[in-house]
């Protein structure tokens, strides 16, 4: 998103975030247990400065696996320390002796046993406990603003992560048949999920622009909290109204691909002109069959507590849903900079 795309106004502070991986803890909440019995060993891991990615490979290489026979359920940030559900699926076999392994930056603290695999996209959220250094600010302001926050939630927007170095040009790149070899599946899945959050970013960038992201206007689609059901609201009911206030439902933005868009009128003429600007993605994302979905264009930020620790630091202690960036809530609060350390 445009770096002035702020929902609450301009930010109410500086400082400095990751000065060191404990600064950014990230614990998944997957919505289940395993349940003792199965094909599948469930690995609860905590990693240090690691992709998520190559976790899941070395813990293939340590069981003696193939990597395909490896997953979890979310992508998890690399200069943090994170807590989430890897799974191997074991067939036949026990249990390695997982207490054992020695893999860089990583540590294996429970094994269980799991009728079923985990699968990528199910889960609930992410727990978050963040700590900003060299903070300057008010903290009058930073509480006002962070009331809001609690209150009203933010724009939902795909943060940096989910677009890499060039994802977007390697994305024209696959559709335009331009790369010199085909990239692997995992690749190929960044490169088409960057292209569609990056449409989706710019309908919310013009929804926050004409301040509509967090209300619905004529032909929106509107989305259950915590839910991919959506449904078209009646905008004179009193109840539709009550339940946007109360952040239970909120209005939807566009994940590109096959099929016509449920909105109509003012939604759709602007989610086409939007469209419009980049034909390339939109073919590329169709010709690879992908289909349309929806997405709320407003997050709830839930169990949001605050502190000073010290007179220039700031903790910070929240949680979302799936598929939403913790620095997107951030950059509605703070100009964060990076440590010059690293």
């Amino acid at each position: 998103m445009k770096s002035d795309a702020r929902a609450w106004g301009p930010t109410v502070a500086h400082g400095i975030l990751r000065s060191s991986p404990e600064d950014f803890q990230v614990t998944e909440r997957l919505g289940r247990e395993p349940d003792g019995d199965g094909e599948h060993l469930w690995l609860w891991v905590e990693k240090r400065e690691r992709n998520t990615v190559d976790v899941a490979r070395d813990l293939a290489r340590a069981a003696g696996v193939h990597p395909r026979l490896v997953s979890f359920a979310g992508l998890k940030d690399r200069q943090a320390i994170t807590c989430q559900y890897f799974s191997i699926h074991l067939p036949g076999c026990d249990n390695p002796d997982w207490q054992r392994w020695s893999i860089q930056g990583v540590k294996v603290h429970s094994a269980d046993r799991a009728s079923r695999k985990i699968r990528r996209g199910t889960l609930e959220g992410n727990d978050f406990v963040l700590l900003i250094r060299d903070v300057q600010g008010e903290d009058e302001d930073i509480d006002s603003r962070l009331q809001i926050i609690a209150k009203n939630g933010v724009p939902n927007g795909f943060g940096p992560q989910r677009f890499g170095g060039n994802n977007i040009g390697r994305a024209r790149a696959l559709f335009a048949g331009q790369m010199r070899r085909s990239p692997s599946r995992a690749k190929r899945g960044f490169y088409l999920s960057a292209a569609r959050s990056f449409i989706f970013n710019q309908v919310l960038v013009q929804r926050i622009a004409d301040q509509s992201w967090n209300r619905l206007i004529d032909g929106d689609v509107a989305m259950l909290d915590g839910s991919q059901s959506f449904f078209i609201p009646d905008l004179a009911d009193e109840e539709t109204q009550q339940r946007l206030d109360a952040l239970d439902i909120h209005p939807s933005g566009p994940m590109v691909g096959l099929g016509a868009p449920p909105v109509f009128a003012q939604v759709r003429a602007l989610e086409d002109e939007i469209a419009e600007r980049d034909p390339d993605l939109v073919e590329g994302l169709q010709r690879f069959q992908l289909q349309h979905q929806r997405r709320p264009l407003r997050m709830r930020v839930t169990n949001l507590t605050w502190e000073f620790p010290e007179s220039d630091q700031l903790l910070l202690r929240f949680s979302l849903g799936q598929g939403s960036y913790a620095t997107t809530v951030l950059r509605e609060l703070i100009d964060l900079k990076e440590p010059t350390d690293r």
